[in-house]
């Protein structure tokens, strides 16, 4: 039986309950697939930090390294300062392993209130690629004089050809690959951010030709921001930077019904790759099975998706719009009707039936 090597962050706060559902539905699908799933626990997040003092340990990148994929929870923990664990894992970790694509699927689910009005499933649907290893997040920068009337702030967007491109291709290769409507949009702001952004206009124009089945666009990123709100029927697949992505997809994951929903992927195509719910470690909710799992159950799909599971990962979204549309009340905590460990039992349930 094939079988693939799987480390598992359950993180901070309500991290842990959606892994372990997650880990559910996963188990449910694998064995009917026939595939076989091998987990190791890692401990990385708030409470090690307030033991050990340390983010990462040495070598756990290396030893990541070993792993086909990485199931995360969430990452923030109340008692630890904002920033430090966001920085020293998260971004680490996409980082070092050179997890240069962040995948975002949008896509509203029967039964899930949208809050945009006469909206349905039919109208958004659509993926944003975002670049997730330069840009403003490279960390480049500094500061002079801090504390002072005379400081200054520099933090410096960074764009290499090789990031921009590397990027473009993956867009373009997912967008045909997905076969929707065949649309690959270019969000930038080239009227102002002219050096950057010139860049990836000119190495998207050039790559546009090499896919002539592909229909391409290119829109400023304050127009996309309205146009998902008036019209997100017209979103197919978005590539864009750092910045704008990280910002562009908050407001996607509001429009197909909150974070409760939303999953991402952090991905090398050549190593290593990981998914996680979008949403935080939500710990006023730790401990009280009431946190939705539905997202976290979603970024498993999307692991097996990546891991060429595609039966099993089809299996699995089937059975989250199932929940969606007749077993839950709503996608908040604490209002879904079923507790945490019910929504993971149920969905198990249904996508064993797929």
């Amino acid at each position: 039986m094939k079988s693939y090597n799987i480390a598992v962050i359950p993180g901070d706060g309500t991290g842990p309950e959606v892994i372990a559902e997650g880990i559910k539905v996963l188990d449910a699908v694998s064995g009917k697939s026939g595939f076989k799933l091998n987990y190791t626990n890692f401990d990385f997040g708030g409470e090690r930090y307030l033991r050990t003092g340390e983010t990462l340990p040495a070598g756990a990148i290396e030893e990541l390294k070993k792993f086909d994929a990485i199931f995360l929870g969430a990452i923030g923990h109340p008692d630890v300062k904002p920033g430090i664990l966001e920085k020293g894992i998260l971004l680490e970790l996409r980082f070092k392993l050179d997890q240069y694509i962040n995948l975002r699927p949008v896509k509203l689910y029967p039964g899930v209130d949208c809050p945009l009005k006469d909206k349905g499933p039919e109208h958004i649907d659509f993926v944003v690629i975002r670049e997730n290893s330069e840009g403003l997040y490279a960390g480049a920068g500094g500061t002079l004089k801090k504390g002072t009337p005379d400081e200054v702030a520099i933090q410096e967007s960074i764009n290499t050809r090789k990031g921009v491109e590397r990027c473009l291709r993956y867009a373009f290769e997912f967008t045909k690959k997905r076969n929707r409507h065949n649309k690959l949009t270019l969000c930038g702001k080239t009227n102002v951010l002219t050096f950057a952004f010139d860049l990836w206009q000119r190495a998207f124009n050039e790559i546009a030709p090499e896919y002539p089945s592909i229909k391409t666009g290119y829109a400023h990123v304050d127009a996309i921001t309205m146009w998902f709100v008036k019209n997100p029927e017209w979103f197919d697949v978005i590539v864009t930077d750092n910045m704008f992505g990280d910002i562009i997809t908050d407001l996607g994951a509001m429009i197909q019904g909150g974070m409760g929903i939303a999953a991402g992927g952090n991905l090398n195509p050549e190593g290593v790759s990981m998914f996680e719910p979008i949403g935080g470690s939500a710990p006023k909710y730790k401990g009280q099975n009431v946190i939705n799992p539905l997202a976290a159950i979603c970024a498993g799909g999307m692991m097996l998706e990546h891991l060429g599971e595609t039966r099993a990962a089809r299996a699995i979204e089937t059975a989250a719009m199932e929940v969606t549309a007749k077993h839950i009340k709503s996608l908040a905590a604490g209002r879904m009707g079923l507790t945490t460990t019910q929504v993971g039992d149920l969905t198990a349930k249904l996508a064993s039936a797929v």
